[in-house]
């Protein structure tokens, strides 16, 4: 089934299924396809709206691997999943031929952390399927970002950045409304710049695009004193509460069931706030 997300949709919620040995916080603990939708399901239950499937690592660091062995962790899982439901499912893969044959094997969605600057055949793919498309800010790969951390303009570099990207696909014969945009949290980022991002998020809206934002148990929480991932959920959680409060229209999380609960106590909020003029309506 695929989901449209439209600009100032209700915030939807997106659950994390790593189908890897070596991500940041849940690396191995779903990497038999079996145990990954048994997940996945689990987080459908829970709430979510779109269930995000990742075959290869993009932690600081990590290494890349082959389109086969990702192909070999990813289509079983999504086969698995729409097999026993229709949620939407989303591909989260830079490399075009891994989201074509996910997109074949039951994906809806493709959500790509290079916003189609790392593989050539991605843009032309999402424009000959038509399929929602999540271009994230990256600089560099997940084995060089942290040298590209340093900006004269954050919030302004990133915001090219999108026009750039949704440009491409355009050019490439897709459609604008495509494009979910999404600014990166963590990725190529001094730690302090995610709160910047989390804090000017309407400056990072382009016209007519939706935002998704990934805060869920990253690296940037350690500046509030929190170094373990597995202590991560309530800053995740605050973190999920002000980007629906401001109105973001997809959060990804690997806490379905509690961030559903944070946001419709963000939006309840945002809600009283907007009767009372207290944001733009």
């Amino acid at each position: 089934m695929r989901l449209q997300v439209k600009p100032g949709d209700p915030t939807r919620v997106m659950g994390v299924v790593n189908v890897t040995p070596d991500s940041f916080y849940d690396g191995g603990r779903y990497r038999r396809a079996s145990i990954a939708v048994r997940h996945a399901l689990q987080l459908a239950a829970d709430g979510a709206h779109i269930i995000d499937i990742g075959g290869e690592s993009t932690r600081p660091g990590s290494q890349g691997i082959t389109l086969d062995e990702e192909l070999d962790r990813v289509i079983p899982v999504i086969e698995g999943i729409r097999d026993r439901s229709d949620i939407p499912v989303s591909i989260d893969t830079w490399k075009a031929e891994v989201a074509r044959r996910a997109l074949a094997a039951g994906a809806d969605w493709i959500n790509d952390v290079s916003g189609g600057v790392r593989d050539p055949d991605m843009l032309p793919l999402v424009a000959e399927t038509g399929v929602p498309y999540v271009a994230m800010h990256m600089r560099g790969t997940p084995q060089t970002m942290r040298q590209h951390i340093h900006y004269e303009n954050l919030v302004g570099e990133i915001a090219e950045y999108f026009e750039r990207r949704t440009a491409a696909l355009a050019a490439a014969g897709g459609r604008r409304e495509q494009v979910i945009l999404d600014p990166g949290i963590g990725f190529a980022k001094h730690p302090a710049d995610n709160y910047t991002l989390l804090a000017r998020l309407d400056e990072l809206r382009r016209p007519g695009r939706p935002l998704l934002v990934g805060p869920s148990r990253k690296s940037f929480l350690k500046l509030v004193g929190v170094d373990d991932p597995d202590e991560r959920l309530p800053g995740t959680l605050a973190a999920v509460a002000i980007c629906a409060f401001a109105g973001v229209e997809i959060v990804r999380v690997h806490d379905v069931k509690e961030a559903v609960q944070a946001v419709r106590v963000a939006r309840r909020v945002r809600q009283h706030a907007t009767l009372t003029g207290s944001v733009d309506r």
